[in-house]
């Protein structure tokens, strides 16, 4: 197989599907800066998650910035030079600018290079949203499709990848200016718990609300239900921000429409933990067209 998929770790796979897929997917670490200090999101190889989700339960508050263009150059030319075709599918240009990074790399490559294969998707989404499409464009590689296929299908698909979150703490949507923090303040005390999706733009965007653990969960499981396409046979991600028991319930919640899904758990990344804190729960999956 001569394709090599770049992505960045806002993707949310988990460590042991990326290195199963290692000859195939190449994953880089968006940078975090925490405690006065700056690591490299690895997907929690180096910096345990369990450690990261106790500083965030502890009030810490982290921020993030963007890829540089060296470090995707530096990728690029590293799977070219092992005379791969190069697809980036890369983190919402509506939430970040690394995709432009991305492309400006392609741009200094194809300068010296222009017979060099590279396609870049801005998926317009975000987290397992994200990795959604990486696990699908996988199969495809593994099927022997060429850079450009890959890219088209991402391209064509991506408004029919859902992701559905439930934020717990409503304070990091007020630290993100998501909400008000007089929205926050309220919201906490009546327990609160929003609906979040992507829209079309590629940005966050709050679909409802509802009052307690138990129905934010069988909410997600609802629009799963109201969206999926059984027919697509698409893996199904369910993710989770450090808490892995809700993440079964809702497992089982999407299994109680679909008995045959195939779901993929995993741990949400420091990166986008950063943004909505511990405890959130998700789901993503190729359905019908988004809601926006």
């Amino acid at each position: 197989m001569n394709i090599k998929i770049i992505t960045d770790s806002c993707c949310d796979l988990p460590l042991e599907f990326v290195e199963a897929n290692q000859d195939l997917l190449v994953v880089l670490g968006m940078p975090i800066q925490i405690q006065g200090r700056e690591i490299i999101d690895d997907l929690g190889k180096t910096f345990k998650r369990s450690e990261f989700y106790s500083l965030l339960r502890q009030g810490i508050m982290p921020t993030t910035s963007q890829i540089n263009t060296y470090r995707f150059e530096k990728a690029f030319t590293e799977a070219l030079n092992e005379n791969k075709e190069v697809v980036y599918l890369g983190f919402t240009s509506g939430m970040s600018g690394t995709f432009n990074s991305a492309n400006i790399a392609k741009q200094l490559i194809q300068e010296e290079n222009n017979g060099a294969v590279i396609e870049l998707v801005d998926t317009l989404s975000a987290s397992i949203g994200q990795g959604i499409l990486i696990v699908e464009a996988l199969k495809l590689a593994k099927a022997g499709k060429t850079a450009k296929e890959i890219a088209k299908w991402a391209d064509d698909i991506k408004l029919k990848t859902h992701h559905w979150f439930g934020v717990d703490d409503l304070n990091y949507l007020k630290n993100g200016g998501r909400i008000s923090h007089v929205s926050a303040l309220v919201g906490s005390m009546l327990n609160v718990k929003p609906t979040l999706g992507v829209g079309n733009d590629g940005r966050l965007k709050p679909f409802g609300n509802v009052r307690g653990r138990k129905k934010s969960i069988a909410q997600l499981a609802s629009k799963f239900d109201q969206h999926y396409c059984k027919t697509n046979f698409s893996t199904i991600i369910v993710g989770h921000g450090n808490c892995e028991d809700d993440a079964v319930l809702l497992a089982d919640a999407i299994r109680s429409f679909d008995p045959k899904a195939d779901i993929l758990v995993s741990e949400l990344s420091m990166t986008i933990a950063s943004h909505v804190g511990p405890n959130m729960i998700a789901v993503a999956f190729i359905g019908d067209e988004r809601e926006n």
